[in-house]
This record gives C-alpha cells, sequence and structure tokens, in this order.
C-alpha cells in the first residue's frame, strides 16, 4: 500500500497479543461495526501507544452511538430528523410514532439490522432476532441520499447515491447495488450545505483523519429539506466505496489517499 510494508491483522480475540508480536509502527484500522469502530480498539490501541488511523476514543463511541451523535448534532446547530430510543418489545407492540418511520440500531454500521414502516402500515414491525434489546425509531426523511467525505479538515465533494430500493447492506456491499454520481447534480446551494454540515459534524463529534457524513434530501422544501442522518467514522474503502471515489474525483488518488492517512496516524486522537 503506497510503498509501505503491509502485515494484513484478522482482529479476533487474540488481538492484543497479535499486536505485540507483530510491533507495527502503525495501525491501518479497516474495521467496522462493533468493536473496530465504537472506541474499544482504539482504546487497545492507546494503551499499547501504537499510532492509529482514523478517529479516536471518544469521537468513535460517539460516533457509533446514534442518539448521542444527533445530540451533538443538534447542540451544533445541525438539521437532524425527531427519533427515540425504545425497548423492543414496545416497539413491536405499537407504533410509537405515525408511519413513515425506520426503526434500527442505536449502535451498528453499515445499515445492519434497518426496517422502513412504510405509511399507512396496520402493524408495527416484526423485528428479527438480530435486534438488541433497545432500538432506535426515528422519523424517516424523505428524498435522495446524499454524501460527504472529509479529510482532515477538508470537505471533498457529495455524491448522490441511486438505488433500487433501500440503501441497505447488500446495495453498499454488493458491485451493481448502487449507482453513484460524483459530484451530485444538486443546486449549489445544496452541495455548499453539505460541505459545510460534515465539515461541521466532523468537528462536533471530535473527529479525525477520515469521516463520511449522509444526508437526505428532499428537493421539494429546498434546503429545508436536507437532513443528516449520521457520520461515520470509519467509511469503506472498498472498490464499492464512495471515500475513495470522492477522493480520485478531486484528484487524490488511491494511493495518495492511504499515503495520508498513514501519515496522519498518531495516539491521543
Amino acid at each position: 500500500m503506497a510503498g509501505y510494508e503491509v502485515i494484513e491483522l484478522d482482529a479476533r480475540g487474540d488481538v492484543v497479543q497479535r499486536l505485540i508480536e507483530i510491533a507495527p509502527d502503525i495501525v491501518f484500522n479497516a474495521l467496522h461495526g462493533r468493536y473496530g469502530e465504537d472506541g474499544c480498539i482504539q482504546g487497545i490501541l492507546e494503551w499499547l501507544r501504537i499510532p492509529y488511523t482514523h478517529s479516536g476514543i471518544l469521537a468513535s463511541a460517539l460516533a457509533m452511538d446514534k442518539e448521542r451523535s444527533k445530540a451533538a448534532f443538534r447542540a451544533a446547530g445541525l438539521p437532524v430528523v425527531p427519533s427515540v430510543i425504545a425497548a423492543k418489545h414496545d416497539v413491536m407492540a405499537a407504533h410509537l410514532m405515525t408511519p413513515p418511520y425506520v426503526v434500527k440500531p442505536n449502535n451498528e454500521g453499515s445499515s445492519v439490522g434497518v426496517y422502513l414502516v412504510m405509511e399507512g402500515a396496520n402493524a408495527p414491525p416484526n423485528l428479527g432476532a438480530e435486534m438488541p434489546d433497545f432500538v432506535m425509531v426515528e422519523a424517516f426523511a424523505p428524498g435522495r441520499e446524499l454524501t460527504t467525505t472529509v479529510i482532515g479538515d477538508r470537505a471533498l465533494t457529495v455524491t448522490d447515491i441511486l438505488t433500487d430500493g433501500w440503501y441497505d447492506y447488500d446495495a453498499k456491499y454488493t458491485p451493481g447495488g448502487s449507482r453513484h454520481v460524483v459530484p451530485a447534480d444538486v443546486p449549489a446551494e445544496i452541495h455548499a450545505a453539505c460541505l459545510e454540515y460534515a465539515l461541521r459534524a466532523h468537528q462536533a463529534l471530535g473527529c479525525r483523519g477520515v469521516s463520511r457524513t449522509d444526508f437526505r434530501w428532499d428537493m421539494a422544501r429546498g434546503l429545508d429539506g436536507l437532513i443528516l442522518l449520521e457520520t461515520n467514522t470509519q467509511p469503506g474503502m472498498t472498490p464499492t466505496s464512495l471515500v475513495p471515489e470522492q477522493a480520485a474525483h478531486c484528484g487524490i488518488s488511491f494511493a495518495d489517499l492511504c499515503r495520508w492517512m498513514v501519515e496522519d496516524a498518531t495516539c491521543d486522537r
């Protein structure tokens, strides 16, 4: 990767022992979901004093907790939709808000376990066994799916994500599951707002390195229809991922993107 010697480590229960054995100069954190982007692995790396990429313990934990991150966004004056944290059995017993709404885990990534309750639904959702005991119930934000990458103190551009249905796990990680328009064909006002909001969200959470902030935009409502969904502190780096695509559009090659992230790695993030 960009001229560096790379050792791949599949993080399992022996991750501390393996890190001690390998004694890397830095860790390029490519993990997703619990333990990888919620502050846990970051805490291990801080304890071992191994410099690492992306955000530190607090920002990682805060961004992964959707309700607490939304509180930080509200405090920063950023637009988010109403939501509540509720017991799983209560969510399945009755509508806790008027449909349409979304039910999802409060601390997962990659659109894992997302239930969309459509307008006119007679019954509340029947949540699967994979869902935790407490979940987030959030008002549905209609419109187009937009996203913006932040690298350091720079917001790159806006991507319009087009899918045939919901932008779920398969749409994100299956080749052809979604189509990306870079830069998004949106009014200059919306483009500028996405860049501003993404940078402010990055700063409100205390993020470091690279982050990606997702939006929904209801075209009929103009700027008032732009809603911030969440900020991802460990954005994907696969061939179908959005961050490398936006970087390439801005003249940053994949090798240069990786090199910047490696050189940005530190402890005490």
